[in-house]
């Protein structure tokens, strides 16, 4: 019994080296992603810095190892954590709630917490697997991305605690109203098959405590299958984002969202959508369009759009998602969005 204990001991001490060994090497890597980048686009593929291939080049081959190691790295910490809660517990804390209040909770929990496009397919697998209603889920994964911390500290300092103010109200409004819809809808059985299989095999053993060493290695595996389910998707989509940042003009932006047309915000949220950043990257965006006579209310819209629907993000959630329910997911965003947008433009 003692020879086995110091076995489990080594064990883990060996894999905590392993992890911290990969975590050194993974932030080796995501520091070298800009150099690298701006090496093969300038240096060996000999493109113009400032001409749109050149932009395009250097966006794509730094977005792709970046977003390519964030979603590795997001699944690996997630998962190992979600190995440390019950799913009793986190079903007991938002499950139970009735609805609108386990909205709520939902989309004020992702107020807090760190999130991006990476992180999508591991935290909507591990509600599910936590027996979270499905409309509560989308309303933290909506409001997650679109309410960002960063952001809100940012907006206080460039617009006022009334326009920061209002960006989180109606981020966590969208957020509700959206986990409500699709609540409502009964869409279980447009998540993707392999989601609910991941569920069963958790349940089988959910009151087993691993080791360290299992949590690791079981971390080590989702990451593998998640990331070889999905990279394609990505790349497809930073390609597609790569061609608009490179060859779409700032000022066509600015020409677009600064008139007072009554389609100025639907084609605001339809541009950013390509526009894969977080909130506290286009930020400094949307302070330039605003300097330069575009709405407010288009330009958060905009800014929105390109948070809360950013391409990467769905082309990732489409793995665990049928083609019906991201529709929906993505059509309740765009609606609540554009009225947001309008919204804006009207009181300010």
């Amino acid at each position: 019994m003692l020879t086995q204990k110091y076995r489990l001991h080594d064990k883990n001490i060996l894999a905590w080296l392993a992890v911290v060994t990969a975590a050194l090497l993974w932030f080796l890597l995501y520091n070298m992603a800009q150099p690298f980048a701006n090496w093969l686009s300038y240096g060996l593929l000999r493109s113009e810095a400032d001409s749109q291939l050149g932009e395009s080049l250097a966006f794509f081959f730094y977005d792709v190892p970046k977003i390519l190691l964030l979603l590795g790295g997001m699944i690996f910490l997630i998962t190992t954590l979600r190995s440390f809660f019950s799913p009793e517990q986190t079903r007991a804390w938002l499950g139970g709630k009735r609805e609108g209040v386990g909205n709520l909770l939902a989309a004020s929990l992702g107020v807090v917490t760190p999130f991006c496009s990476c992180s999508a397919v591991p935290l909507f697998i591990g509600f599910v697997e936590s027996g979270i209603p499905l409309g509560v889920t989308f309303s933290f994964l909506t409001a997650a991305p679109m309410v960002n911390e960063v952001a809100l500290v940012m907006l206080l300092g460039l617009f006022g605690w009334k326009v920061a103010g209002m960006y989180m109200a109606s981020g966590i409004t969208i957020a509700i109203l959206a986990g409500i819809v699709i609540g409502r809808m009964k869409l279980e059985n447009q998540v993707e098959d392999f989601v609910w299989q991941i569920k069963a095999n958790h349940a089988q053993g959910m009151t087993y405590r691993p080791t360290w060493s299992e949590r690791f290695t079981n971390s080590w595996q989702s990451t593998r299958e998640i990331v070889g389910k999905v990279w394609m998707y990505v790349v497809v989509g930073i390609a597609i984002g790569a061609g608009i940042h490179g060859y779409v003009p700032e000022s066509a932006l600015v020409s677009i969202m600064g008139k007072n047309a009554w389609w100025s915000v639907p084609v605001a949220v339809l541009i950013g959508v390509p526009l894969y950043s977080n909130a506290a990257g286009i930020l400094p965006i949307a302070s330039v369009l605003i300097e330069k006579g575009a709405a407010l209310g288009t330009v958060l819209a905009f800014m929105m759009a390109v948070v809360g629907l950013s391409l990467p993000e769905m082309i990732i959630l489409r793995r665990v998602l049928k083609p019906k329910l991201i529709t929906i997911f993505i059509a309740t965003l765009t609606i609540g969005i554009i009225a947001i947008g309008y919204f804006f433009n009207i009181i300010l």
